[in-house]
């Protein structure tokens, strides 16, 4: 009885969790222009129409666009300031991670709202350009609070023999130091991605007039209805993620089961 009890407990955990996800599938295939309660058969134009829609397409790009090239620049930078850091002393780096926890704990309409003022200080107009800006400032954090610790559990004693072997400081970086803090900088990127597409609320404050993200279209959309080509979007981005996540998983578990086997052998 106990262990139905826990199986019953975790299965509600996951309906619960999953089923939002499970009703988006649904409304992906019915028959409805917009998102409702009533299903009015099954039918895939939508899928087709994710194409054919210059809107969704050019939300989707410019999602797709802005996420990456945020993240990719948040965590050069934020690797950079790592290393920084590191040559700090310990009350020093205190205090520093102090000061990077403020804008992951501080409300995210207040940063939105201090960016776009500040932009309209030095009299910048809103664009792509303060969109990516934006979200580099809001990504930089978790680049930090994800490379920082794997760059002081590697330490310096690889980096110096490396330095004592006739490595140059950028030669031994890359070649000692940053394979090591590969995880890490991986998973800042990733979590940096994921952070900027799922935003609106910076994205809203900060873009131009005609400029639209999925997030902000979705918004749009709202108070009519939300259109089921979107409902397909979505969709479609949920199998990719799961797709990749199970990759990344049986890969990982071949691994580890090579890693095994060697080291019995």
């Amino acid at each position: 009885m106990k262990k139905f009890g826990k199986y019953l407990y975790i299965g509600l955990i996951f309906f619960f969790l999953y089923l939002p996800i499970l009703t988006l599938i649904v409304m992906s295939f019915n028959d409805n222009e917009r998102t409702s309660g009533v299903w009015y058969g099954f039918t895939l134009k939508w899928f087709g129409e994710i194409f054919q829609s210059q809107d969704v397409m050019e939300a989707l790009i410019n999602t797709l666009v802005i996420a990456v090239a945020s993240a990719a620049i948040a965590t050069l930078v934020g690797v950079v300031a790592c290393v920084g850091i590191m040559a700090y002393t310990r009350r020093q780096r205190t205090l520093i991670l102090q000061l990077t926890n403020i804008p992951l704990l501080n409300a995210e309409i207040v940063t939105a709202i201090s960016l776009m003022l500040t932009f309209g200080m030095f009299g910048i107009s809103l664009g792509m350009g303060t969109i990516l800006f934006s979200h580099i400032c809001f990504c930089l954090p978790y680049v930090i609070l994800n490379v920082l610790p794997k760059l002081r559990q590697a330490g310096s004693s690889t980096y110096e023999a490396a330095r004592d072997l006739g490595a140059g400081p950028v030669k031994a970086f890359f070649s000692v130091v940053l394979p090591d803090i590969m995880p890490g900088v991986a998973t800042g990127f990733l979590m940096s991605f994921t952070m900027s597409v799922d935003d609106f609320v910076i994205t809203h404050f900060t873009r131009g007039a005609g400029i639209n993200t999925l997030s902000t279209l979705i918004y749009s959309q709202q108070k009519r209805g939300i259109r089921a080509n979107m409902c397909a979007l979505s969709t479609v981005i949920f199998l990719v993620v799961l797709i990749v996540l199970l990759v990344r998983f049986f890969l990982t578990g071949r691994t580890t089961a090579d890693k095994t086997v060697k080291g019995g052998t």
